[in-house]
């Protein structure tokens, strides 16, 4: 068996240091009264959800390493043998710092100190919530993930930067050269209609943007450290990018260049993973944490959520029915 780590990032929103950076170089009075950004890095708790997760879903995971800029929770027990806590400032260049550029933040966690070559990285808004075994992530040493295209018309900053990734692709990849190799991962059966856009494209001469499924995303370390040598200039200027750019380069750089490398295993990862914009899908969300639906959801917050309070302790419901004891992560109970 191959060891695999965890990545998970989180911002303490209740950091005074914190805050007081974010307002300095945002320009914001107060953080807590601009409801996008509140709902970007707002805390509702459920972070120990996540630790509770992995250890009863997930057991065999070598270790967690937390990324955060300030001060973790006070209930992560610190001392716990799994647990690595990574500063910004252990991993990212004095001069890019403080950021609040998440995609930032990502391309650096290559240079976590004893991080293992095989790793899975989380956003903190994704949880396990049923037994996941290694093979949901690597098989036969690679991860696993689907190759499929996705047309992209580029109407929003975050799709402008998957075509800056792109652009870097198709300076490094031949497309036709990469399909002919791997022409049984591209087109996997297993897709189903998600991959209609590589037969489409089959013949068109160049990569376009890949599906990115909002996933708990697995990498090779070796992947990380090939795209830096590849495009490390591209990336050490962006990285200037305190916030999010339309300039910026995105981890879907290290996952395409990853899979058009061939380094990965085919498989749909939307047959057991589910995003729930809590906005219109709260009550799908509390019933699928409930009924366990899915191996993996992502609860994606949202400024204008009705009823706020209450959806968030439905949802805390959900997770106790599921996760009541506390894991070896906590100190003591966060309530």
């Amino acid at each position: 068996m191959m060891d695999i780590d965890f990545i998970v990032t989180w911002v303490n929103m209740d950091d005074p240091d914190w805050k007081k950076e974010f307002n300095t170089y945002s320009g914001k009075k107060d953080i807590e009264k601009n409801g996008v950004i509140d709902a970007r890095f707002r805390d509702y708790g459920f972070l120990k959800y996540w630790f509770r997760g992995v250890e009863k879903f997930a057991p065999w995971v070598r270790k967690i390493h937390f990324i955060s800029s300030g001060t973790p929770p006070e209930w992560l027990d610190r001392s716990n043998p799994k647990l690595n806590i990574v500063r910004h400032k252990d991993i990212i260049p004095t001069q890019f710092l403080p950021t609040f550029n998440s995609v930032v933040i990502e391309r650096y966690m290559h240079l976590i100190p004893g991080l293992s070559e095989h790793f899975v990285y989380f956003n903190d808004d994704f949880y396990i919530i049923r037994p996941v075994s290694e093979e949901r992530f690597f098989l036969n040493g690679l991860p696993r993930d689907i190759a499929a295209f996705l047309y992209n018309p580029a109407w929003s900053q975050w799709y402008k930067t998957l075509n800056n990734n792109i652009e870097i692709i198709n300076r490094h990849f031949d497309k036709k050269e990469v399909l002919t190799r791997d022409h049984d991962k591209w087109f996997d059966k297993s897709y189903g209609s998600k991959a209609r856009w590589n037969h489409i494209l089959k013949f068109y001469g160049k990569f376009i943007t890949l599906r990115t499924p909002h996933n708990a995303q697995p990498y090779l370390k070796s992947t990380f450290r090939e795209v830096w040598d590849a495009a490390g200039k591209e990336l050490t200027e962006t990285s200037a990018n305190r916030f999010r750019s339309v300039t910026d380069y995105t981890p879907e750089l290290f996952r395409t260049w990853q899979i058009c490398r061939g380094n990965f295993e085919p498989y749909n990862t939307y047959q057991d993973t589910k995003m729930f914009p809590l906005l219109i899908k709260s009550g799908q969300a509390i019933e699928a944490i409930r009924k366990q639906s899915y191996s993996l959801i992502c609860l994606n917050d949202h400024a204008n959520i009705r009823n706020y309070d209450k959806v968030m302790a439905d949802l805390q419901m959900a997770f106790e029915s599921i996760l009541p004891e506390r894991s070896s992560f906590e100190r003591y109970y966060n309530e």
